[in-house]
């Protein structure tokens, strides 16, 4: 490629940035948390075959599964298909950037020539390895069905290395937010499913490369693996996939901060001597949840690495641990950073209000004083 055609795509880029921020920051208010959900592949076009399976059939059953769980978690979801049908993959997010969604979940099947075996998420990324590339080039080679392509994405070729310089920048903006969903997904697949931890991982995916938010390509494990391709194509296997997804999806959406709020503690940081908004939420109380288990353990610091101020409380057969207790959110923050630096990176904040657990976006939402 040559210097004026790097200023060239170099410019593009910057603009399509700032066309994307102007975009992202006309979100409006609204009372629920929006997620799209992306069945991989779908019509004339099955993705992989490994062991008899069908890609498409067991991504739209995840889906389908994880978007029932989520709604009854008052989450509004959004399908960019629910039947065997075949959509575009620029297509998957205009839907989400037209309905400026809050996540954008993309759900696929992997394949090997051998019995590799686990999961892993995606993220828009530069940093791959050979493997990686080789999934990339698989999932988006679904452009060749597609009519006028080569206008749709601009001259993309899968199989071109060149093709994928740049297009990992397009969602920097997002890209800590996209990280953070795929690192609570791993963790749910691996400590609750035992399902082998292949990673977080950056690559450039078609699919999420125009996404204007949070956007993860998780990959459910390999149908080419006999095992695991019997576990996803069982209904007992895909009801445990989606339970994972969709609790990593609401674990996500009470952790995430407000940029507003993110806003005024940046400011209370740098600048001390400034006046900074309120954030005491009247009849709001705020925890940080460390874990939960059926085990009865003493709140004591040696059992919680050091931690002074933890509670425990019975939820169902569960028994739930949260450090700290406060209505003011910028505290509790810091208290979710503390719990964080002391290794429970799995953490995140929870909210009550008169005895009753609700979503930290409800809470955030009630008047600040």
């Amino acid at each position: 490629m040559k210097m004026s055609q790097i200023k060239f795509f170099i410019l593009f880029l910057f603009v399509t940035f700032s066309v994307n921020q102007f975009y992202a920051n006309e979100v409006p208010e609204r009372d629920r948390f929006v997620v799209v959900l992306d069945a991989g592949h779908g019509g004339k076009d099955p993705g992989n075959m490994g062991n008899g399976y069908k890609e498409k059939d067991i991504a739209l059953s995840i889906i389908l599964k994880v978007g029932k769980q989520l709604e009854s978690e008052g989450v509004e979801v959004i399908y960019t298909r629910k039947t065997d049908i075949f959509i575009p993959l620029k297509e998957r997010t205009q839907i989400a950037n037209e309905a400026k969604a809050d996540l954008f979940v993309s759900v696929h099947c992997n394949a090997h020539s051998s019995q590799a075996s686990g999961t892993e998420t995606f993220v828009l990324g530069l940093r791959r390895s050979n493997d990686n590339l080789e999934i990339a080039k698989r999932e988006n080679s679904v452009i060749y069905l597609e009519d006028d392509y080569e206008v749709t994405y601009n001259g993309f070729d899968p199989n071109s290395p060149e093709s994928f310089i740049g297009l990992a920048l397009m969602q920097e903006e997002y890209l800590n937010q996209s990280i953070l969903l795929a690192d609570f997904i791993q963790k749910k697949f691996t400590n609750e499913l035992s399902r082998k931890n292949r990673g977080v991982k950056q690559d450039v995916f078609l699919v999420l490369r125009e996404a204007v938010m949070p956007s993860v390509l998780i990959e459910t494990g390999f149908l080419t693996n006999n095992q695991e391709g019997a576990f996803l194509n069982s209904g007992n296997g895909q009801n445990k996939m989606a339970a994972a997804i969709s609790q990593a999806i609401i674990n996500y959406s009470q952790n995430i901060n407000l940029s507003s709020l993110e806003s005024i503690s940046e400011t209370r940081g740098n600048i001390e001597a400034t006046p900074v908004a309120s954030t005491i939420y009247d009849g709001i109380t705020f925890k940080v949840q460390l874990a939960a288990g059926s085990k009865k353990v003493e709140t004591k610091p040696y059992n919680f690495r050091g931690l002074e101020n933890v509670s425990r409380e019975k939820e169902g057969k569960l028994y739930k641990y949260y450090l700290g207790e406060t209505s003011d959110y910028l505290k509790i923050q810091e208290t979710h950073q503390n719990a964080i630096k002391s290794g429970y990176t799995s953490s995140y904040i929870v909210a009550f209000k008169e005895g009753r657990k609700i979503t930290v976006n409800e809470a955030l939402k009630s008047k600040v004083n």
